[in-house]
């Protein structure tokens, strides 16, 4: 009898997948951490013989050339894929055995990359389920245009008829295991629920009900910006990622936080937006480590730029390095645990800053030094927004702080996370603000208008 588990990375909104037999297994676009996938295939007391890759990631630094070489299984990538290791090519229609009665099959599904590889799991010949990757979603697919843009339309239309080709030769029944689409940017639009099948994407996937050039129009005008990290991700994978080390990085101390603020480092503190706003070392910015700390820090800070982490305990350091190895942040420079009396230079006082509610910024008297930011992406705002405000989505911000109106800055996003991160960058940038600490939804009950007549700075 076969197995599917499913490993889930729910920071990058990805999942990968150990599947297989009484003795061996495969898995399938598996984590940069992989010690998680050696824990699965424990529990299920199996070999893993196999592992595959559904196409060269952009969205997150692949751990199966790793794990490959830990544990000796065949490596298999799309023939297609231009890396630079060594591996098993493979094609459309090959097969490969996992176990007794268990095997996987290949299935060309261009779209997501020119080379994208669905693989088939079939029990006996018959279809257990299909591992889709970034082509067919949960509602929908993943996005064509992270390749090269002069392919985008082109990627577009092979994804389409890629999802239509699942649709043709799959049963209804069959479970669609994709590794995108749970939050991830590598989809072209997010999807409620959790799980789905071919015949359940028959009548709601917008690849299956709607004619190629509707779809190919509607799913281009809907791509959201593509976080900047993912420029990085594809030439690593296609490279070779070294081993991950998630050993403790060096411990510092209250002086050498100051030098390396000073020196033009990113300390970055881990503590909640709450703790950070009531108190903080001057110039660090916060990214809360229950927050999307990979996506969020990966995206804005200078790649390669050196990082320091500030966190309340050691656990909370562990998992965010954990997050941050996922996306080519290999190894801080340093790090601090404990309290922000640890971090703070005698004779240094900490910095703060208010927090508040969408009520009291209806409260607030409107006047010239009051500037209300919306840090929301262009696609948030464009359904509606609060009139007279700035617009700076959080992952520019760091490059246009020039940009924001002077005056006190009530910054806000659609519940508050994204709020904090740049109400840290504004106080490092040493602006007067208040972080905005509520859901958007309160916004016109608290008595705000709003617009999407963007004729505002």
């Amino acid at each position: 009898m076969f197995f599917i588990d499913t490993i889930e990375t729910e920071g990058l909104g990805n999942r990968s997948y150990l599947a297989g037999g009484v003795a061996n297994a495969v898995v399938v676009d598996p984590p940069r951490d992989i010690d998680r996938v050696l824990s699965a295939a424990a529990v299920r007391g199996v070999r893993i013989s196999h592992v595959v890759e559904t196409h060269v990631h952009n969205d997150y630094v692949t751990g199966g050339l790793d794990l490959a070489r830990l544990t000796g299984a065949a490596y298999l990538v799309p023939s297609g894929a231009h890396v630079s290791f060594s591996h098993v090519p493979v094609s459309d229609g090959d097969t490969v055995g996992v176990d007794e009665g268990v095997t996987l099959r290949a299935l060309a599904t261009p779209g997501h990359t020119p080379h994208h590889t669905s693989y088939v799991l079939e029990e006996d010949g018959r279809v257990a389920a299909v591992f889709t990757g970034g082509s067919l979603l949960i509602g929908s697919v993943g996005r064509p245009d992270l390749v090269e843009p002069r392919l985008t339309e082109q990627l577009a239309r092979a994804q389409y008829a890629s999802a239509n080709r699942l649709a043709a030769e799959l049963p209804d029944e069959t479970p669609v295991l994709p590794t995108h689409g749970f939050g991830s940017f590598c989809s072209s639009s997010q999807a409620e629920g959790d799980a789905t099948t071919i015949g359940k994407e028959k009548t709601a996937n917008d690849a299956l009900v709607k004619d190629v050039d509707s779809f190919v129009a509607d799913l281009l005008a809907g791509l959201e910006d593509v976080p900047a990290y993912y420029a990085h991700m594809g030439p690593a994978n296609a490279a070779g990622p070294a081993p991950v080390d998630l050993g403790a990085p060096p411990l510092t101390d209250a002086t050498d936080i100051a030098r390396r603020l000073a020196a033009g480092e990113w300390v970055v503190d881990l503590r909640s937006r709450i703790a950070f706003a009531e108190g903080h070392v001057a110039g660090s910015f916060n990214f809360e480590a229950d927050g999307k700390i990979a996506t969020y820090l990966a995206w804005m800070i200078p790649w390669g730029k050196p990082v320091t982490l500030l966190a309340d305990s050691p656990a909370q350091l562990a998992a965010a390095q954990r997050e941050l190895v996922r996306v080519g942040i290999d190894r801080p420079t340093a790090a601090a645990t404990g309290t922000l009396a640890d971090w703070i230079p005698d004779g240094h006082t900490p910095r703060s800053f208010p927090r508040a509610t969408f009520a009291d910024l209806a409260a607030q008297a409107p006047g010239p030094d009051t500037v209300i930011l919306d840090v929301r992406r262009d696609s948030e705002r464009a359904r509606g927004f609060i009139t007279g405000s700035a617009h700076v989505p959080v992952h520019d911000l760091h490059r246009r702080l020039a940009d924001v109106p002077a005056g006190t800055v009530w910054v806000h996003c659609a519940g508050g996370m994204r709020a904090g991160i740049a109400a840290s960058l504004l106080d490092a940038a040493g602006r007067d603000v208040v972080a905005i600490d509520d859901s958007f939804d309160a916004a016109t009950p608290a008595g705000l208008t709003l617009t999407t007549d963007d004729r505002t700075p």
